[in-house]
């Protein structure tokens, strides 16, 4: 079945404007997706009907809310395939699932000695967490090595992989790159050597990528916001055996089962790392988000994006002076580049003035670009809605941007 683009498009209003007097070309996908109608719709429809606070209210809104919610969870489940709901658990996203297992995990679970690896390629939401936790208990996070290419060594990393290592964290895609990364082959290496591990799909839920029972992590992050829902909510699945061994990260409200100044017991998954009131309408409306992506063509989608980036990157072997990162034959569909004897940040403020939005800098991965001898790169990072007609926009762009700045 072929993807109706005109139709996806039309459920996203936001790809409808003008910027700099031409229409929208969004290709900052990789830092956050646009939102379809219904997604906007089941958030204020929540603030115009439902909104209570949820779990604990003795009246019928309160009983609406918590229903509502409590289904989200469900489908979020059901979307990465998590064994059961109890195992997910609400935060703000990645960056907040990632500091929650840094802490609580790390904390009761690291030592002295132990080592933690974290791929060079990884977000800097993916290293900071664990070096603070690392720092704090005596532990050392220690980097895999990547190829010039951009791709985790897997021979070294399986070099790094001693009984000293606790913990594996690594992207299931580079979010500097789009290279989707052999997760459940790292895993199961991992766990032969007695590792945990914790893979931040932060860029690989949007893509489809996301099953954690084939993948057998022990903890999966993912954002909303680059799943066509809201900013400010995420998901954390953990194994439930060890979610259920891990001290809480926050106290508060909802988390408790009983409190006395004897002492305090807490609640049950997953609301023992829920303290306080939780984001009720922003997880209702990622919900309506994956229930949109439920009722597309899966595997259209899937074929429409291998066929942007395939078109992008023949384009890309054509122009001069440009070289492609992260050459991988397993990519999302995302092109970084370096344009030669251009700095990235003027091709990107020159790009914008044509209407297109890309993202510059180090994308947030310091140590990759140091890998690859960049400062930084430009990535043009696609979705489903986007069409052929834009990466050819893209690249009539890039040609006038270089006979400007060349």
């Amino acid at each position: 079945m072929s993807l109706d683009i005109d139709k996806v498009r039309s459920d996203f209003p936001a790809l409808h404007q003008t910027v700099n007097g031409r229409p929208l070309v969004y290709l900052d996908n990789g830092a956050t997706t646009h939102k379809p109608q219904a997604m906007i719709d089941a958030l204020v429809n929540f603030y115009s009907l439902d909104n209570s606070n949820v779990h604990r209210g003795a009246h019928t809104l309160s009983d609406r809310a918590t229903e509502k919610f409590e289904a989200a969870r469900q489908t979020v489940a059901e979307f990465i395939n998590a064994p059961e709901s109890r195992s997910v658990i609400w935060t703000r996203g990645s960056t907040e699932s990632i500091n929650l297992v840094a802490y609580s995990w790390g904390r009761q679970n690291l030592s002295k000695g132990d080592k933690v690896l974290v791929s060079m390629l990884e977000h800097h939401s993916n290293i900071v967490p664990w070096q603070l936790v690392a720092q704090e208990v005596g532990a050392e996070v220690v980097p895999i090595p990547i190829t010039d290419e951009g791709i985790i060594d897997l021979q070294a990393y399986e070099t790094l992989l001693d009984e000293q290592v606790k913990m594996v964290a690594f992207a299931h895609v580079s979010n500097a790159l789009g290279v989707i990364h052999p997760v459940k082959k790292m895993v199961d290496m991992a766990h032969r050597a007695g590792a945990k591990v914790l893979v931040d799909g932060a860029q690989g839920a949007g893509h489809f990528l996301a099953d954690v029972q084939l993948l057998d992590c022990d903890f999966y992050t993912f954002s909303g916001h680059k799943l066509f829902g809201p900013t400010g909510i995420g998901a954390l699945y953990g194994k439930a055996e060890l979610l259920e061994a891990m001290p809480p990260w926050l106290g508060g409200g909802e988390m408790i089962e009983s409190v006395s100044f004897a002492g305090t017991t807490f609640n049950k998954l997953p609301f023992k790392f829920e303290a306080g009131t939780p984001n009720i309408a922003d997880a209702i409306a990622l919900a309506a988000s994956i229930k949109y992506l439920n009722g597309l063509d899966k595997q259209a989608l899937i074929d429409h994006e291998a066929q942007l980036l395939q078109y992008a990157e023949e384009k890309a072997k054509g122009f001069e002076g440009m070289r492609v990162l992260g050459v991988s034959q397993e990519k999302v569909c995302v092109l970084s580049f370096v344009l030669e004897g251009v700095h990235s940040a003027d091709l990107g403020m020159l790009l914008d003035q044509q209407g297109i939005a890309v993202r510059t800098g180090n994308h947030c991965a310091q140590p990759a670009m140091e890998a690859l001898g960049l400062d930084g790169s430009v990535r043009a990072s696609f979705s489903f809605y986007n069409t052929l007609s834009e990466v050819d926009r893209l690249f009539e762009a890039l040609e006038k941007a270089r006979e400007f700045l060349i």
